[in-house]
């Protein structure tokens, strides 16, 4: 039998998770309050003076069409960020699941990539495709492709595609192996002995049951494209070219730290915040949801 542990007032709890409320106060709750507050003013570039304009500096967004382009080239870029890390992801799980002899040397291998920074990795796939000294670039050249992606904006939004779902493979890697190993063999194995194929058992089988972990990684794969993939995009294309790279997390970094526009930076950050929020609250509900079913 289990057994629980109770507290029979209310202060100790409280002081156990005191730590972890005062680290959340202040590097979460005061940026995100002074982010709101700095929205409603448009500041000087030295920090000397603000001018309040209530809600003009979200007004002045949303009719810029170089912020409405960038939700375009975010949605895309979380999309395909999303779609390439799962599905190669995915790909690898079930070659790992099935795979016996050696499988633990697989398995660290395919872990390695998730240790490298954003930043890092972005270093590299620069270095690799870069347009004068790259390796890969040498060899499209020999085979009578001209890259460039400091020019073509197709190119540069598939380089940094590629080099942000490069590193996320690993951590999805790790989750769907885990969901593939949870289910039990021998319900594979009774579809296998009614005559199903391989892609009709992953289809009518395997996949609708890894379903609660593919929600998870989509929505956790959606919140990385939108924040953590900045390194990436700043080391390679640095949002361009013609803003064609530029998502909403470094048009926050170019608005504000670049063009000094502060009040326009804080209101895009906290733009950024809501739609993080949702997503959240959409990912609990439906593990809420999973758990009452």
């Amino acid at each position: 039998m289990e057994k629980r542990v109770t507290f029979k007032g209310i202060w100790l709890p409280l002081l156990l998770v005191l730590p972890q409320i005062i680290i959340t106060a202040v590097f979460f709750f005061y940026p995100a309050g002074q982010a709101i507050w700095q929205s409603l003013f448009i500041p000087d570039p030295f920090g000397l003076s603000m001018q309040w304009v209530g809600l003009g500096n979200f007004e002045y967004l949303l009719s810029d069409r170089y912020y409405r382009a960038s939700f375009v080239t975010t949605a895309v870029f979380s999309i395909l960020v999303t779609l390439v890390s799962m599905g190669v992801a995915l790909y690898l799980a079930i070659l790992a699941d099935r795979l016996i002899k050696g499988s633990g040397t697989y398995r660290t291998l395919l872990i390695w990539p998730y240790a490298v920074a954003p930043a890092v990795a972005g270093v590299l796939w620069m270095f690799m495709f870069n347009t004068r000294v790259g390796v890969v670039t040498w060899y499209l050249g020999v085979l009578g492709y001209d890259w460039n992606h400091v020019l073509n904006e197709g190119e540069a939004m598939g380089l940094v595609v590629v080099a942000s779902a490069w590193g996320r493979i690993s951590y999805n890697f790790l989750f769907f192996l885990a969901g593939l190993q949870a289910i039990p063999k021998s319900v594979i194995e009774a579809a296998a002995i009614d005559g199903a194929h391989f892609w009709t058992r992953f289809r009518t089988i395997v996949f609708p049951l890894l379903s609660p972990t593919t929600f998870f990684l989509m929505v956790v794969n959606i919140i990385y494209a939108f924040f953590e993939t900045f390194g990436v995009i700043h080391t390679i294309t640095s949002g361009g070219p013609q803003q064609a790279t530029t998502i909403l997390v470094y048009k926050v970094y170019s608005d504000g730290f670049v063009g000094q526009d502060l009040g326009s930076s804080a209101a895009q950050s906290v733009i950024l915040l809501v739609v993080v929020s949702i997503l959240t609250v959409v990912q609990f509900k439906y593990i809420e949801r999973r758990v009452h079913y």
